[in-house]
């Protein structure tokens, strides 16, 4: 590559590869109990705009939201196929497994 058609990123300039849905999937994978606050704290965003992920999550069949009293507990729902650009035939539970090694063992028993 030459010098006019490559330039080197900004010290400022910060991506991640997981959108805000994918790290609140994650986040909720590894603790199905968790509430929104501590989903909003761990990825940085406002509890607002994780109302609206996890409704979009739930409206897209990737969750169920489940009452526990006054608290919400998530089940993912495993064999939901993910909706991708490339078309592959996966599934969320073996895209998490892919994603989250070590899961903890409340989330592990949760995904079966």
């Amino acid at each position: 590559m030459t010098d006019a058609t490559y330039s080197k990123p900004q010290a400022d300039h910060r991506f991640g590869f997981f959108t805000n849905h994918a790290l609140a999937l994650i986040t909720i994978a590894n603790d199905p109990k968790i509430r929104m606050r501590e989903i909003a704290e761990k990825i940085g965003i406002t509890e607002r705009a994780v109302q609206r992920i996890i409704d979009d999550l739930s409206t897209a069949g990737y969750i169920s939201v489940v009452k526990d009293g006054r608290r919400n507990c998530y089940e993912i729902r495993r064999d939901s196929r993910v909706s991708d650009p490339l078309r592959t035939e996966m599934k969320l539970g073996g895209l998490l497994e892919a994603v989250i090694p070590r899961m903890t063992p409340i989330a592990a028993a949760e995904l079966g």
